[in-house]
């Protein structure tokens, strides 16, 4: 999948920032690629992007219109549609990361049709694909594990391959989700990939590459989740990381919406992580250790870093808050 940008970021009539976390996501990294935002009236929600038309963004560049809010359900309600309409009549593609479909309204089919434009569907893009073979390739890769779903692998792999380039390295984010997706503008939503095609899926997306060029990418669930530890397996024996990054949120006291399934310690995840990946790389390592200290102070954030690294012997740092480049540092070193 390979989305053409720059980007007109739709944010429809939405209200709650959280909702346009994958419009925010897009602007964080890829300032670069957006021309502006387009809203409806009663939209309370900016990302501090000037608000234009669709043909003001078109005469700037805009190549695509992205839909990057998201709703409950996941559904385009029928009060944006003028605004889909109106971007593909001026010659933009169109992508979604919703679960309600694009190419389900024959209406919009008919018209990207008509004036010669794409519908992507994030979530449900399914290229043809093989079976993970497990063959050595050429190219270093890092991957970005977690004790949890919704632990920061995406914002740790984007942050990791801006500090890595910032010190010289040759590396390339490679998205498995559709926000990184949307980011990148290429990639493969991993969620929409039959479980036996996962392993296939992530060799594609991370092919054999110069001796001295870094892939970056990007982990999605947990070994330990019981929803998404198969897609995390999947991952981790696509990638053939020689190094990983274990993402965590500290104080989590549970997985993500199983309050009865208590958090994995940091020892038996990362363990369980390594010798999982053992199956295609002979000599993964742990680089260190990406940290959600939110919900606490700068100083127990410190503390609670310094304690990991030293059980470890690899830097723990909050990306947000820290930055991350003594993992981009190590890994320039050793790798």
């Amino acid at each position: 999948m390979l989305i053409p940008q720059p980007y007109l970021l739709f944010l429809g009539d939405v209200t709650d920032p959280l909702a346009a976390k994958t419009a925010r996501g897009i602007h964080v990294w890829r300032p670069e690629q957006c021309v502006g935002e387009i809203k409806l009236p009663g939209c309370t929600v900016s990302l501090g992007l000037e608000e234009i038309d669709i043909a003001t963004a078109k005469a700037r560049g805009a190549k695509t219109l992205v839909l990057g809010t998201a709703n409950a359900g996941g559904y385009l309600p029928q009060h944006w549609l003028d605004t889909v309409r109106n971007a593909i009549k001026a010659g933009m593609n169109v992508a979604s990361g919703l679960h309600h479909r694009l190419v389900d309204e024959p209406e919009l089919v008919a018209l990207a049709q008509e004036f010669g434009v794409e519908l992507f569907d994030i979530r449900h893009m399914r290229p043809k694909l093989d079976v993970g073979s497990g063959k050595k390739r050429t190219g270093k890769r890092v991957l970005t594990v977690g004790t949890d779903c919704s632990v920061g692998k995406m914002y740790t792999s984007l942050a990791l391959e801006a500090a890595m380039r910032d010190i010289g390295l040759k590396a390339d984010f490679r998205a498995t989700g559709q926000t990184g997706i949307l980011v990148a503008g290429a990639g493969i939503a991993i969620d929409a990939v039959i479980a036996d095609f996962i392993a296939g899926a992530v060799e594609a997306l991370s092919p054999a590459n110069e001796a001295d060029h870094w892939d970056i990418v990007e982990g999605q669930g947990s070994l330990f989740h019981p929803s998404y530890a198969g897609v995390s397996m999947g991952l981790i024996h696509g990638a053939q990381p020689q190094w990983l990054v274990m993402c965590h949120e500290m104080g989590r006291p549970h997985m993500r919406h199983l309050p009865h399934q208590p958090m994995v310690s940091l020892k038996d995840c990362v363990e369980a992580n390594l010798r999982a990946a053992t199956v295609t790389s002979d000599s993964v390592q742990l680089a260190g250790f990406a940290i959600n200290t939110s919900s606490y102070s700068e100083e127990e954030a410190r503390a609670y870093c310094a304690e990991v690294s030293a059980e470890f012997g690899v830097p723990a740092t909050d990306p947000v808050r820290f930055g991350i480049s003594d993992i981009a540092a190590l890994l320039k070193e050793r790798g």
